[in-house]
């Protein structure tokens, strides 16, 4: 089960990684995230020619606020203008990993196992590089799921080496929204209660709350970088 609230251990590699120009914005953003008490979990450069460079990072407890992004954006900003590492204009995004968050560290899959994941491999697997399925957890450096698309005659599960990843993500289903609310809500509403008589409806709502709530903790703290080169 997803654990926000456990500390995280900054000095942990990620094992799936950038390449290319989003390694190098990676390579700067990671000490200076680290320095303000954030840790990375993911760049994406886009590739339009309104570029977007997109990092995602969280606090210790897995969390990250608005103002938690608005604070790395403003100590990110210069330091990226200064190592200059984008060759056109972009636009700078920090965000929260969200719900269905990126799974990038061996402690994310560990954290995670009994949820849904969805994985694409960059070294196929039994012939295969797209794997979804509810994760049961690690063994050594790679992830086991239980595959929802196994054919006939094929193993059920599958035993995925970590690094050997492209992407791994949650998938946002009511489990996941619905233990993100109680987590979110169980210091606040103190010891557990009975179960109201409208509990169904009740969650059905609590459900489409936390699904809004984690878009606004995604709205973007964004700024826009022009190149200092351009037009030269």
């Amino acid at each position: 089960m997803v654990d926000t609230v456990a500390a995280v251990d900054f000095a942990e590699p990620r094992l799936i990684i950038e390449q290319g120009t989003a390694a190098r914005v990676a390579a700067i953003a990671g000490p200076v995230l680290a320095g303000l008490g954030y840790r990375l979990v993911r760049v994406r450069v886009s590739a339009s020619s309104n570029c977007t460079v997109q990092i995602m990072a969280e606090r210790p407890d897995g969390t990250m606020l608005i103002e938690d992004c608005e604070s790395a954006s403003r100590a990110l900003s210069p330091v990226l203008d200064a190592e200059d590492p984008i060759d056109r204009a972009y636009r700078l995004e920090v965000s929260s990993p969200g719900i269905d968050r990126p799974l990038v560290r061996r402690s994310d899959f560990a954290r995670c196992a009994g949820h849904e994941v969805k994985v694409e491999m960059a070294v196929a697997v039994d012939g295969r590089r797209r794997f979804r399925g509810i994760l049961l957890g690690v063994d050594g450096e790679a992830a086991r799921i239980r595959r929802d698309d196994a054919a006939a005659g094929e193993a059920p599960e599958a035993l995925l080496p970590i690094a050997d990843m492209v992407e791994a993500r949650l998938v946002l289903t009511d489990a996941l929204v619905t233990e993100s609310l109680r987590r979110s809500k169980a210091e606040a509403r103190g010891a557990r209660g009975d179960v109201a008589p409208h509990a169904g409806r009740q969650a059905d709502q609590a459900r489409a709350q936390a699904r809004q709530a984690d878009n606004d903790n995604r709205m973007l703290f964004h700024e826009q970088h022009a190149n200092e080169n351009e037009g030269e």
